[in-house]
């Protein structure tokens, strides 16, 4: 990985490079191994006037020859990029070098919102309903439903900036109260400043191949209902509910089996939903669990050791690779001893999720 950080000093091209570069020194492999090279991104083109870029990628990383392309499936882009590499293996390629990459700070503050708002069913959008706001409606509808205190969405941002304190890539290195969460200002209520994502620059990277010291066990991807205001339920999120399963169904792991888990917690409360339409909580209980530190690194399932999006950062087409390799230094106790999870951590998960659930990714390591 490279810093997630507000505004990095690095290009758009500079951050993969530099990313790619250490996870292929990391695997003690040369340019010139890569059969396929497959780049997550979904704003290069809107904010950083950069077309082509797994073709740029291609020249600053000297992999000529390769199989290179750009996935784009939105904030979900990085997973897919890995989603399209596992295939790259299966399908015959020895390597797969997989970048995910976002410079969110080239564009202005009203652009990049713009881009965002452009995410959602085009009559929500003509309505100005936006994401922040989808999520102000379901972390409501979750309150209200299961007589849950608003302190209980404070304590996934508590946790979650604790465990990145330790993280010398995370964007916000500093611990929070729930006092302050709290009474952090209003942006969708009942969601606060401490509920929501920023923006940030970064860049992650991995290197797929047949044989390793950790194995994908399954990795899937599924669309839900574009339209939010047309989904039955506000707090049901079936293309989580659907990656999930079918990403299980292709391992020999079950729920039980997993340590460590990687969330899309762009917002709190979709930690939380996240968790329960993965089928680790029933609905209207993760709360509890959490507020119990069940979630905790010492918890029955670590969530989001390395800060989540909440604070580790979230550049949209680094995200998903970026879990992979939280995932992958947990296996091998390469994290600081502050936030690794004890016990020696077989199995993890990472969902990516695009939008508001109009497409998530779930993939499934062990180590």
């Amino acid at each position: 990985m490279t810093a997630f950080e507000s505004e990095a000093d690095r290009s758009i091209l500079e951050l993969g490079r530099l990313a790619a570069e250490r996870a292929l020194s990391d695997a003690a492999c040369e340019p010139s191994d890569v059969a396929s090279l497959h780049v997550g991104n979904a704003l290069a083109g809107e904010l950083n006037a950069q077309a082509g870029i797994a073709n740029a990628l291609v020249s600053r990383l000297g992999v000529e020859g390769a199989r290179a392309d750009r996935v784009e499936n939105t904030s979900a882009s990085g997973a897919s990029a890995i989603h399209r590499g596992v295939e790259a293996i299966a399908g015959g390629a020895d390597v797969a070098l997989v970048v995910g990459v976002e410079k969110m700070s080239g564009g202005e503050t009203a652009a990049v919102t713009e881009s965002i708002s452009r995410l959602v069913h085009e009559r929500e959008y003509a309505q100005g309903l936006t994401l922040p706001s989808f999520a102000g409606i379901a972390a409501d509808a979750y309150l209200d439903r299961y007589d849950v205190p608003r302190e209980a969405l404070a304590t996934v941002a508590v946790k979650n900036h604790e465990n990145a304190v330790h993280n010398q890539f995370a964007q916000f290195r500093t611990s929070v109260t729930a006092e302050e969460a709290l009474e952090s200002p209003v942006i969708a209520a009942p969601l606060r400043l401490f509920d929501c994502c920023s923006m940030t620059d970064g860049a992650a990277a991995v290197v797929l191949s047949r044989e390793g010291d950790v194995s994908v066990e399954g990795v899937a991807g599924a669309t839900g209902t574009h339209a939010v205001a047309a989904r039955p339920d506000p707090l049901k999120i079936t293309s989580v509910r659907t990656a999930g399963e079918r990403a299980f169904a292709r391992t020999a792991c079950d729920r039980d089996d997993v340590d460590v888990a990687c969330i899309h917690d762009a917002f709190t409360i979709l930690e939380l939903l996240e968790l329960e339409e993965l089928g680790f909580y029933d609905a209207g209980t993760a709360w509890r669990a959490t507020q119990a530190g069940e979630t905790a690194l010492d918890g029955q399932l670590a969530v989001n050791p390395g800060g989540g999006l909440k604070a580790r950062g979230h550049p949209l087409g680094a995200t998903g690779v970026s879990q992979i390799v939280e995932l992958v230094w947990q296996f091998r106790g390469d994290a600081p001893t502050a936030r690794q999870v004890p016990g020696e951590p077989e199995t993890g998960l990472a969902i990516n999720v695009a939008g508001f659930g109009n497409n998530s990714v779930c993939t499934v390591l062990s180590g």
